[in-house]
């Protein structure tokens, strides 16, 4: 289960203990004002009894000094029938019916809180009030507040899978260009011997297959050279590069293992990096040999669409577990005993970076096979 409670998982609770502390610190302060508010509405209705029963003008000029510096508490004052007598701090600029906007206000404030009686000894009036504009903010805060939290946090999660992503990047080009350089000596020799070999009779047929995998090897060499560098974008027929891949694995595949190329098309001339695209090509089809044990059929399939071109390549092999299937473009990971899992991982970048397509697991079935889907757009 440790796996699972990564940095991420540790940001996200961190973030939320940070917006339930603010929520409820939040939620306390506004019980506080709100509190004191009511006391204040209630300070005011003593005083609005005082001004209706108070003779002392002592007692009067200081009721009015009270009600006057309320400037904050909106609040309906109405008589015994519900009629409304008066009001305070209530907005009614801009409204057409004053009267029918009272109303409004009242019911609203009705609904939150109980009324204050206001008794004169030979009637009452009742003062119903709402929440000051400060309250209202203080309820909202924490929701500004949380808002805030959750776009921080999505800036500095896209930031560092960015930051993640460039390292991983340099990191993988990186080893790409030194396998590159590392192959470049030992190719060299094997070339100086070729040449020996050539100039001793009986030893055509063998230098000839020995100069067949050297080419190979030179090629591989040349494809981890140009990972990282803007490859050259030439018109080919991408069919024919499908083509000459399909008739290359045929002859190293197993002799039960049929591998078969579907298509209406005769050529489809695009864009593209051959070199590159060979790669890929190969990688997934090796993939599809590696998932079956040595028998068992692979289909090629390559449809041609105004806007995008379609390669599949479909396997009749073990499938993928579920779990897995997330992970297998990961630069590093793989299931096999040998390898360096970046076949899978390069091959999605050559399609996705250089030629603005797309690489992914269109279907897989345990036991039944995979079908991996190549979309190249125009």
């Amino acid at each position: 289960m440790g796996q699972y409670f990564n940095w991420k998982t540790n940001l996200a609770f961190i973030a939320l203990f940070i917006v339930g502390a603010s929520l409820y610190y939040t939620n306390e302060l506004a019980k506080k004002l709100a509190t004191e508010e009511r006391k204040k509405v209630e300070l005011l209705a003593a005083s609005i009894k005082t001004l209706a029963t108070a003779t002392n003008n002592d007692e009067v000029t200081f009721a009015q000094t009270f009600v006057s510096q309320n400037t904050t508490i909106p609040l309906i004052i109405t008589d015994e029938q519900n009629n409304i007598l008066d009001q305070k701090n209530v907005d009614t600029t801009n409204v057409g019916n004053v009267s029918k906007q009272l109303k409004r206000k009242l019911e609203e404030f009705r609904r939150m809180h109980a009324p204050i009686v206001a008794d004169y000894g030979i009637g009452h009036s009742y003062i119903y009030y709402g929440e000051s504009y400060l309250l209202t903010e203080l309820r909202f805060y924490p929701y500004v507040q949380l808002a805030i939290i959750f776009l921080f946090l999505l800036v500095v999660l896209i930031a560092l899978s960015a930051a993640h992503r460039s390292l991983q990047n340099q990191v993988w080009v990186g080893l790409s260009k030194e396998t590159a350089h590392q192959l470049g000596t030992p190719l060299s020799s094997i070339e100086g011997w070729l040449e020996l070999l050539k100039d001793k009779e009986g030893n055509e047929e063998a230098v000839n297959e020995m100069q067949k995998d050297l080419n190979r090897l030179k090629l591989v060499a040349d494809r981890f050279s140009k990972v990282g560098s803007n490859p050259q974008m030439q018109e080919e027929d991408v069919l024919q590069r499908v083509r000459d891949m399909v008739a290359y694995m045929k002859k190293r595949a197993p002799s039960k293992v049929s591998i078969s190329l579907h298509t209406s098309d005769e050529e489809i001339p695009m864009y593209i990096s051959g070199p590159l695209l060979d790669w890929v090509l190969e990688n997934l089809l090796r993939n599809a040999l590696d998932a079956m044990d040595g028998q068992g059929r692979i289909d090629v399939r390559v449809t041609n669409t105004p806007q995008q071109v379609w390669i599949d390549v479909c396997d009749s092999g073990k499938g993928i577990p579920r779990p897995i299937l997330k992970k297998i473009f990961n630069p590093g990971f793989t299931t096999k005993k040998r390898g360096w899992g970046l076949g899978l991982s390069l091959s999605k970048r050559i399609v996705e970076k250089y030629h603005h397509g797309s690489l992914f697991v269109k279907s897989s079935e345990i036991g039944k096979g995979t079908v991996f889907r190549i979309i190249l757009r125009r």
